[in-house]
């Protein structure tokens, strides 16, 4: 499934469970990496504020997903440069939110081995969006420790998606795990 908005890391032995919860939601494909399933819901935040609500009241739920991920834009890509081209682009609406507030860019990358490196991607765009917020006139900070953003970039084989979240969110939907 091309067409994704979320990505569902399974907890080992989970897989089934996760699967059968899942559907409920939306379309779930499996994907060709391990324990990762990918769902397309019509309300992103919707989904996530019912499955925060079933997280906290069905504790072996935690036991099934590991990670939820929804992202709000998409893109394909052939190559790094391609990658970084389309990541750029797809991050420059939020150049007006993260000016003058601190944040970092976190990768889950899934296939493309050794063509894109996890840790330099994002060290890329987080100098990128650094240097774009310069250009706005505030400049943004990168830090680990609680920042005000936590931008998540998830591949998976040649599919990527970006989302934003603020420490609020953070907060609300543990489900996260975005550090």
């Amino acid at each position: 499934m091309d067409d994704w908005n979320l990505v569902v890391t399974v907890q080992e032995h989970g897989f089934s469970r996760a699967w059968e919860l899942l559907h409920t939601f939306g379309p779930v494909a499996k994907t060709d990496y391990y324990n990762v399933l990918t769902l397309r819901v019509a309300d992103a935040v919707s989904f996530l504020d019912e499955l925060q609500q079933a997280w906290e009241k069905q504790p072996a739920l935690q036991e099934v997903l590991a990670r939820v991920m929804p992202v709000e834009r998409m893109f394909g890509f052939q190559n790094a440069e391609e990658f970084e081209r389309k990541a750029c682009a797809a991050v420059a609406d939020w150049v007006g939110r993260l000016a003058g507030h601190s944040f970092h860019v976190r990768m889950h990358r899934r296939g493309f081995r050794y063509r894109i490196a996890s840790q330099h991607e994002e060290q890329f765009l987080d100098h990128w969006l650094v240097e774009q917020t310069q250009h706005a006139g505030q400049g943004a900070r990168i830090t680990f420790d609680d920042p005000d953003y936590i931008i998540a970039l998830e591949t998976v084989g040649q599919r990527a998606g970006v989302s934003l979240w603020g420490r609020d969110a953070r907060v609300r939907y543990g489900l996260l795990k975005l550090d």
